[in-house]
């Protein structure tokens, strides 16, 4: 492996600490090629058998052009989408070959490039056939579901139901619909809470589960002699279902509560024919506020969400039946509460995933993440681990707005006001990672998995502008933060097919850092890329030693890092110092030892003294820097922002 970890830090073949800048390829990777996959195309889940992935996230001769950019940017580390669907789509233990033809030809590309990777077994809310990506259709008919009769049940929520209204963010509304929480409860949790469900002589858990493994050691089969290869997640943001769930009558268990939601009690009666009166979230802080609610009603008339002569799975278990008048009624609520999804569920299955991809890779970093912001479970049993959850700024994400003094916190609806206050807490919020791990996990490496914006926001001023200043702002607020914590990170994303009308192809997203519609010009590097101020941004990139500080004030034009030498490395510090960033050019100062720059590699090498001390390596833009408000108009602001949120507050209050 051309990285590996040591304590918190990667290190290359030189003992050089790695600090990782990179991005997700691609957003667009969830949705296949043929037959066109954007959710907003009604007939885009036909056929899906026969789908083909070949071309995700780009044409291969599109291949130098993009790793090209990605290169300039600085961001060299590749988290790279690959969906169970895409290595299997035809069928159980059926793999395309030539899909992965063509990631070896990518990943070789990629290689050519310096690019580092690692593969991405990506899933939202279990499958495209449920409102998400990841899991092949022949799932669901493996536990008798039939796909054509999720909407009708409310089983899923489709973009390909509403293409021009589909709310933003409503995907994940189905975390908590019947499709999604069955699937993922009987992929985790199938031997202990449905132990009858076989499917060719083996639980079901054992069938989804090796079917997902075999695939994608598969790939790894495949792709084990590149040598840009680090590892392999385990999957993304995995679901416990329903396990762990304390009362199935009530919804108080979810983290976001959007839009109309049944309790899962009331989705297994609407998945089995059974109308039901639901409560309306609506979406937090755009038009109620979070608690808000009015009735919504469901009615499948009827029809089920099982294939013709199939029993809902759940009646088989005993947790509720139909009683004498016909009603379904709840028999066992609390069912599945005594399970505990990450040390019982999601833990066994990672260690069985990771012994598959090291029996192909024996020196295969495993990427292991959880629940978004929840901790990890505590693993014993497996080397070469990496923690890779992720991170958005909520309140941006799902109002798709943003302001440089105010914010909300998410959690506890405290309102952030001024810069100051917003950036200490969501470097506070990034930090809860670094506990979670020194308390579960120990001194590993933490690569922030997922961390991005919408670059829609504010109505999507920016596509007719061009003015993407506020997103930068936005993303720099995220990425700062990041700093404060010397994590690596891979942006959330770089999508190739991009449009201003339909985004990132996927439900309606629209976070590619890159976007063909904002390309005026080809053959500047720089043209199509949104909000490049923001991302585009020096930092450590190997490091004779062990980093202690590093932060870019963007809006100074000053960066600075230190760090402690390590005496066994003989290598230079270097670091990207993007040409982008320093428009009028940049001087150095140093505490000591020397440095050459070289501006077309946007390369700095850094020779320490070897003094037993901090060293500092400061970068100054030549620009003139920006006065600064004065503490009095501070003050003004924070106070005309008070007003503006409580006038906010009670409009949605009188709503």
């Amino acid at each position: 492996m051309p990285i590996t970890a040591a304590g918190r830090f990667f290190i290359d073949e030189t003992g050089r600490r790695r600090i990782l800048h990179g991005v997700n390829l691609s957003g667009a990777s969830k949705v296949p090629v043929q037959p066109p996959g954007a959710t907003h195309l009604p007939d885009s889940l036909d056929d899906p058998r026969n789908a083909s992935f070949i071309g995700r996230p780009f044409p291969l001769d599109e291949a130098d052009e993009h790793f090209a950019r990605l290169k300039g940017w600085g961001l060299d580390f590749l988290r790279f989408i690959v969906t169970w669907e895409a290595l299997a789509h035809a069928g159980p233990g059926c793999i395309d070959e030539a899909y992965l033809d063509y990631l070896s030809a990518v990943l070789e590309k990629a290689h050519a490039h310096d690019l580092l990777v690692f593969i991405d077994p990506h899933q939202d809310v279990w499958s495209r056939f449920c409102g998400g990506d990841g899991a092949p259709a022949w799932t669901f008919a493996a536990v008798g579901l039939d796909i054509n009769r999720f909407s009708e049940t409310g089983a899923a929520l489709l973009h390909q139901e509403q293409p021009d209204s589909f709310p933003q963010l409503m995907w994940a509304n189905n975390y908590t619909r019947y499709a999604c929480f069955t699937m993922f409860t009987l992929f985790f949790g199938g031997r202990e809470f449905a132990p009858q469900l076989q499917v060719d002589g083996q639980n079901i858990q054992d069938y989804l589960q090796g079917r997902y493994c075999a695939a994608y050691s598969a790939l790894a089969r495949r792709l084990r002699g590149l040598p840009n290869l680090l590892g392999f997640g385990s999957m993304n943001e995995p679901s416990g279902g329903l396990l762990g769930l304390p009362d199935l009558r009530s919804n108080d268990h979810a983290p976001f509560k959007l839009g109309v939601m049944p309790t899962p009690a009331q989705a297994i009666f609407l998945a089995n024919g059974f109308a039901q009166d639901c409560l309306d979230f609506g979406l937090p802080l755009v038009d109620r506020l979070p608690g808000q609610t009015k009735p919504a009603r469901i009615d499948p008339q009827g029809a089920t969400v099982w294939r013709d002569g199939v029993d809902d799975v759940w009646r088989a278990q005993g947790i509720w039946d139909v009683d004498k008048a016909g009603q379904p009624r709840m028999l066992r609520p609390s069912h599945f509460a005594r399970a505990d999804f990450l040390q019982d569920f999601l833990k066994p299955f990672v260690e069985r995933f990771a012994s598959a991809i090291h029996a192909e890779m024996p020196d295969a970093q495993i990427f292991i993440e959880a629940e978004p912001m929840g901790p990890p479970p505590n693993y014993d049993a497996i080397d070469k681990l990496v923690y890779a959850p992720h991170f958005y700024d909520a309140v941006t994400l799902f109002t798709r707005r943003f302001h440089p003094q105010l914010n909300v916190d998410f959690f506890s609806m405290r309102p952030l006001l001024g810069e100051a206050q917003i950036r200490r807490h969501l470097s506070k919020e990034l930090g809860r990672f670094r506990h979670y791990a020194d308390d579960v996990l120990g001194e590993l490496p933490i690569v922030i998995g997922e961390v991005g914006i919408p670059f829609d926001l504010n109505g999507g001023g920016a596509f007719k502008s061009g003015d993407f200043s506020r997103q930068a702002q936005a993303l720099d607020y995220s990425l700062r933060a990041l700093d404060d914590h010397l994590y690596s990170y891979t942006l959330w994303n770089y999508s190739p097919d991009n449009s201003n009308a339909r985004g990132d192809q996927w439900n309606g997203e629209d976070l590619s850092i890159f976007s063909r519609d904002q390309q005026a010009d080809p053959a500047d590097i720089n043209s199509g890329g949104r909000g490049l101020q923001g991302f585009v941004r020096p930092y450590a990139r190997k490091v004779a030693g062990d980093p202690q500080r590093m932060r870019y004030d963007r809006a100074r034009g000053l960066f600075t890092f230190t760090f402690k030498h390590d005496s066994a490395i003989s290598e230079p510090t270097e670091l990207f110092v993007p040409n982008l960033a320093f428009p009028a050019g940049y001087r150095i100062e140093v505490s000591d030892g020397e440095y050459e720059v070289d501006s077309e590699a946007q390369r700095v090498l850094y020779r320490h003294s070897g003094k037993d001390m901090p060293h500092m390596i400061r970068i100054v833009s030549n620009a003139p820097v920006p006065k600064e408000l004065s503490p009095w108009g501070k003050l003004m602001i924070a106070a005309a922002l008070a007003l503006v949120v409580l006038a906010l507050l009670r409009r949605m209050l009188r709503r």
